[in-house]
């Protein structure tokens, strides 16, 4: 894996984390127990901070970044889909960021909620927990999203973390 610190902007991650191989870390960044950061994709800590919980997924090729006025924090629980941009924004617990979707400055996901793939939360947006944000810019539509299937794939993913923890291995060195 490449891990950067950026003069004393040193990442942090748990040792129960898996972040592959071809995962990007750079400055300050945590990363909590039973996470996942998934090949090819990008957490850069550099303006201020990123903050990842517990046993959250950060899918192949998602960027992670943060502003000088707005860290980037990723609660407990939660999967951030492939190709996802999440900047200077707020993912509560228990939330999943589709496939696709960007997520800016100062907007927050409350607990529980969902943002479809490829939709787009603009600036200081608001999605209320258990609701579903879809499409371009997102639409809100409350008391849509389930909780407990989004917290049993967030489970799906740190079962599959272990796997590659113990059965990862290059074989074309």
């Amino acid at each position: 894996m490449a891990v950067y610190a950026l003069g004393d902007k040193v990442p942090q991650i748990d040792p129960t984390a898996f972040i592959h191989p071809e995962a990007t870390i750079i400055g300050n960044v945590i990363i909590g127990p039973e996470s996942s950061v998934w090949p090819q994709a990008v957490l850069r800590g550099d303006a201020s901070r990123i903050v990842i919980g517990a046993r959250t997924s950060i899918q192949d090729g998602a960027v992670i970044h943060c502003a000088h006025d707005a860290e980037t924090t990723i609660g407990d629980d939660c999967v951030i889909g492939h190709l996802v941009h999440l900047e200077g924004c707020t993912i509560e617990d228990c939330c999943l960021v589709g496939s696709g979707s960007i997520v800016l400055h100062r907007a927050v996901v409350r607990t529980g909620a969902l943002v479809g793939a490829a939709a787009m939360v603009t600036n200081d947006t608001e999605i209320p927990s258990k609701a579903m944000a879809l499409g371009v810019p997102a639409v809100i539509k409350e008391g849509r999203s389930n909780p407990e299937h989004i917290k049993l794939n967030a489970a799906g993913y740190v079962w599959n973390a272990k796997q590659y923890l113990h059965h990862l291995r290059r074989i074309d060195d």
